[in-house]
Order: structure tokens, then sequence, then C-alpha cells
């Protein structure tokens, strides 16, 4: 029997759900022990607990005694079902990771599988369910004859209270064949061999904002589709990004937005290549803060192959030529660090913050940000003061 330790790497909830849709599929047995070792509140969450569950009916397994909070599992599949199943998280528990354990065995299965999921259909350190719908499942799609996701409705944490319904059909069913070796031989035979190593031609940019009805007067989702499609517009494409406002038990929402490119002038559904990213709307951040933190992620994903980096990837010298450095005392560090201390303590803050304000409010026109900035300095604010704006309305290169 395979034996797992969840502490591996960092110690998340991924190894346990993966783990789980691997032995669905191949029918072996596994332990796994420490689960959510390295989270805050270790041992299962209701996601898991409720995708555990979901697979004893889907594919007739045993487990030991399980519950929220245990941190070990014994896990022994049967023969994978078709059939329709509802799972109720119970909480604004994650929908898409439950998925992560149930849609590889269910793209396998006899014949069609329904799933009926009641959770949070998005919210932090998880992909949304609408990433789910346009950016992943169009690659697995090859696997099966048909595999859709509907999202019936929209939960945001705390409540929860989000529906999904996501129907597939297989294309390969698992229990036409005597043996896993022989299985994976046929989808090598008729499944199009992933193919994503270049970008293509980026054609279009397409978004969705979904947000409680409750922030439908001050027209959130209009400011953030603004703010977005002002930071994109460099790309020269189409953009199209689609508000849904909706009834909701707790306020919340998500902007997601993906890239669409092209190879050899038309797209390719068998490896459709499709970038992602997205922003939370929560306390706290603008609608036009939203804006711009999900097309600056995106903005990264499409430079990623073409950032002009000087120095770095362009404008680079073969040779090696090493100047000498200063060398700089440990005395003379200790005297510019006390030094630095005196000048926050005698500067006046309140003219600081003001100054950097200024900055940070200019970074979103294409106003000349040199006249704030020797402001800024004339009233001593530091370089790393000034710096720490910058970055976090530009972002930095990472590459």
């Amino acid at each position: 029997m395979i034996q797992l330790d969840g502490s591996y790497g960092e110690g998340g909830g991924s190894l346990t759900r993966v783990a789980l849709a691997l032995s669905s599929l191949t029918g072996k047995e596994f332990t796994v022990n420490n689960i959510r070792a390295g989270r805050p509140n270790p041992g299962l969450k209701a996601q898991h607990l409720h995708a555990i569950k979901a697979l004893t009916q889907l594919c007739n397994a045993e487990t030991n005694d399980v519950d929220i909070g245990s941190t070990e599992l014994h896990f022994k599949p049967g023969k994978i079902k078709s059939g329709k199943y509802d799972i109720d998280i119970g909480t604004a528990g994650s929908i898409t990771l439950l998925l992560q354990a149930l849609i590889l065995p269910s793209l396998f299965a006899p014949s069609k599988v329904t799933l009926h999921i009641k959770g949070g259909t998005c919210g932090k350190w998880q992909a949304s369910v609408d990433y789910l719908q346009n950016v992943l499942l169009p690659h697995v799609a090859k696997f099966a004859e048909k595999i859709e996701l509907k999202v019936l409705k929209r939960g945001y944490y705390p409540k929860g209270g989000g529906e999904v319904q996501v129907e597939i059909s297989p294309k390969i069913k698992l229990n036409n064949f005597d043996t896993v070796q022989q299985f994976l031989e046929e989808i090598e035979l008729k499944v199009p061999k992933i193919d994503l190593v270049t970008q293509g031609n980026l054609e279009q940019i397409k978004g969705i904002v979904n947000v409680s009805s409750e922030l439908e007067t001050k027209k959130v989702g209009e400011r953030i589709t603004q703010s977005t499609e002002r930071e994109l517009k460099k790309y020269e494409v189409p953009i199209q990004i689609r508000v849904d406002y909706a009834k909701t038990q707790s306020v919340g929402g998500e902007l997601l937005l993906w890239a669409l490119y092209s190879t050899n002038d038309s797209i390719d559904f068998d490896n459709p290549t499709r970038l992602g990213s997205s922003a939370l709307i929560e306390k706290g951040k603008t609608s036009e803060e939203i804006g711009k933190e999900a097309a600056r992620d995106l903005q990264k994903e499409i430079d990623s192959g073409e950032n002009v980096v000087i120095g770095m990837n362009k404008f680079s010298s073969d040779s090696i030529d090493v100047p000498d450095t200063q060398e700089i005392s440990a005395e003379a560090i200790k005297s510019q660090l006390h030094r630095l201390k005196n000048t926050k303590t005698e500067r006046n803050n309140d003219k600081v913050n003001d100054a950097l304000a200024k900055i940070k409010k200019a970074c979103s026109t294409s106003d000349n940000l040199m006249p704030l900035i020797k402001i800024a300095v004339r009233e001593y604010a530091t370089l790393g003061e000034i710096a720490d704006v910058l970055r976090n309305e530009f972002g930095e290169y990472s590459g």
C-alpha cells in the first residue's frame, strides 16, 4: 500500500486531493498522515471531507472514520461508477478544490457523470469556478466527449451558498480495459498530445466580473471593467468583459481575465493557449485597484516570453568584466542607520505620507511623476519608501 506524508512540500491540501484522484483512477490503495500539517489549522477541511464522501459513492471507496480536522486518511478505491451525485460542502468551502479530486475519475467513468455541488464559487488561495470553466476545462475537453460546467448560483465567503453543475460524458471508459497500462495506451492513441510550448499570437482578451447585486448601485462591475481596459489597451486586441450581478448570501465577487492565442492564424482547440489572472472583490480595495491588479497579473503572463530587460535578456555583453566594488565598514553602516532613524523621527511624517499618497494617485494617470517624487524627497521620504509605492503600483520584474 502507498504511504504518503501530508507535510511534504508546503504541507497543504493539494497532496491529499491529487492522491484521491489518482487512487480512484488507478485503483491503488493509500494512506496519508499529517494532512495539511503546514497550515494554521491542520487536518481535513469541509471541501476535503466532502470530496472523500463523494468518492465513496463515485468509486465505491472504503475509508477509515474521518471528520473535519482528521489528520490521517486510509483510502481504498473500488470501481468507478456513472450517475448523478449531490454534494453540499455546507460552508463557503471551495467547489473547485473539491472538484480537483472528482474530475479525473469522472472523465473515465462507464457513462455520464453529473455533479451538483453547493459551496463557495471563488475565494482566496483557490481557482474560481469561472477560472475552471474558461481556462482549465478547455484543456481537459480533449479527454471527454463532453465536459460542461454551469454556474447556477454565486457563493462568497463567509456564508457560501453557491451552486454549480458539472456534466461529464466520457470518451474513453476505464472499465473497458483489463489493466491501467492498456488504458493509458488507448489515451495516447486517441487523445492529442499536450503541446503548449509557445504562446502564439494574442488574438483577444476576455473577462467576467461577478459581483453581489448590493454593489450594483455603485457600479462596481463597470468601474472594474473600465480600469482593466485602461491597463490592457496597449495590446491593441479586442477586449470583452462581461459584468454579472447576482443575489448572494455574502457580499463579494471576482474579476477573471483570460487571454486567447492563435497558432498559424487559427485557434488550436486541442491545445488552446489561454493565460488567466484574477482578483477578488473585497473590503479595502477600490474597484480601480481590483481591475489594475488582475490586468497587471495578466500582463506579466502575456509578456513573459518577450520582456526586454536591459542587461539580462537584451543588450547584454558576452564579456565578464567585474569592476571593483566599494567596501563599506560595519561602523559606517551603523552610523548611516542611526542617521536614518533620526531623520524619520524628526521629519513631518504627515507631509511625507501625503507626498507618497500623491505619487500613488498619479501612477494611475499619465502625469509626470518626477515633480511629485522631488517633493517627497524634500520632505525626507526615503528612497525605499518611494520605491515601495512604485513597486506596489507597477509591479516588479521577477524573471
